[in-house]
């Protein structure tokens, strides 16, 4: 009598086994060499800039992945505040600086004002021939509604300490002073912005201050005076920065996936940048913004 576990049923395990370890592997393994494959990473800056977290967290997990060699900073925006347009060119220069990482800016349909301050970041600028590009100033935007409430018989009633404390109310007539405190914060912002450039391009102050009255140029506009350093589109800016990471042939490139947002998808398509408009939710906030 045969006693043991039968042979042929140890072979069919075997080969069974073994079946299973090729599909799993022939599955598995191509993932893990993708996994591991130097990659350059796209972070995306589209529309008006209302807040800067979600592109400071990206640009942060691209900046601390091993295998993501360098980053093209895809910006399609006419700017928009200044704080969340500062936080997003200060995640920028750490990515370059403590991650050692290489960051590239490709320039869509506009990038203006607060788009265009992220870019000067980075380390190299590519833009369309016909992008939309500059607008190196500060905007402040305030409505008065004093006459209209005066019609309607409503007075406004402020309690108030500091005599600037409603510095730039809609009930009340702006006064000469109020406009010159004003001008010395929006002096400073653009100062700001000025600084940044001049660091970014490698210029002297004085040649971006002769470009900083808020207009825009071209693409190619901009490459003549030194405010982009190459015509190209997306695709280029991915070669360059594969090319300026180190990797060697085509990079293969990655980006986070955002969950879709029928809002979003809304103003996108029907508002455009309509929903600038609605920018400030309080006060009068100061903005690095093209309003075209």
């Amino acid at each position: 009598m045969q006693t043991g576990y039968p042979h042929w049923k140890r072979v069919f395990w075997i080969l069974m086994g073994g079946l299973v370890l090729f599909f799993v592997g022939k599955s598995v393994i191509p993932e893990l060499l993708l996994a591991s494959q130097e990659k350059v990473a796209i972070v995306r800056v589209e529309g008006p800039i209302l807040d800067s977290l979600e592109t400071v967290n990206e640009l942060k997990m691209f900046a601390e992945d091993p295998t993501v060699r360098a980053i093209v900073v895809r910006i399609d925006s006419p700017g928009g505040g200044v704080a969340p347009s500062q936080e997003i060119y200060n995640a920028v220069k750490r990515v370059r600086k403590e991650n050692n990482k290489t960051v590239v800016a490709s320039m869509g349909t506009v990038a203006a004002s607060g788009g265009y301050y992220i870019a000067v970041a980075t380390d190299r600028i590519l833009a369309n021939p016909g992008t939309l590009t500059g607008s190196i100033g500060v905007i402040m935007q305030m409505a008065n509604f004093q006459e209209l409430l005066e019609k309607v018989g409503v007075k406004n009633i402020v309690v108030k300490t500091g005599k600037f404390k409603d510095i730039g109310s809609p009930f009340r007539t702006m006064q000469e002073e109020d406009r010159r405190l004003l001008q010395s914060v929006m002096d400073d912002v653009h100062r700001q912005f000025i600084e940044a450039v001049a660091d970014g391009r490698s210029m002297d102050s004085s040649e971006v201050e002769q470009l900083a009255d808020g207009r825009v140029f071209t693409g190619r506009q901009a490459k003549s005076i030194l405010l982009v350093d190459e015509i190209g589109d997306l695709q280029d800016a991915i070669r360059l920065a594969g090319e300026l990471g180190g990797i060697i042939g085509d990079p293969r490139v990655v980006e986070t996936t955002k969950p879709f947002s029928f809002r979003d998808f809304l103003e996108t398509k029907f508002l455009g940048d309509v929903r600038s408009l609605a920018l400030p939710k309080f006060g009068m906030p100061l903005m690095y913004l093209w309003i075209a």
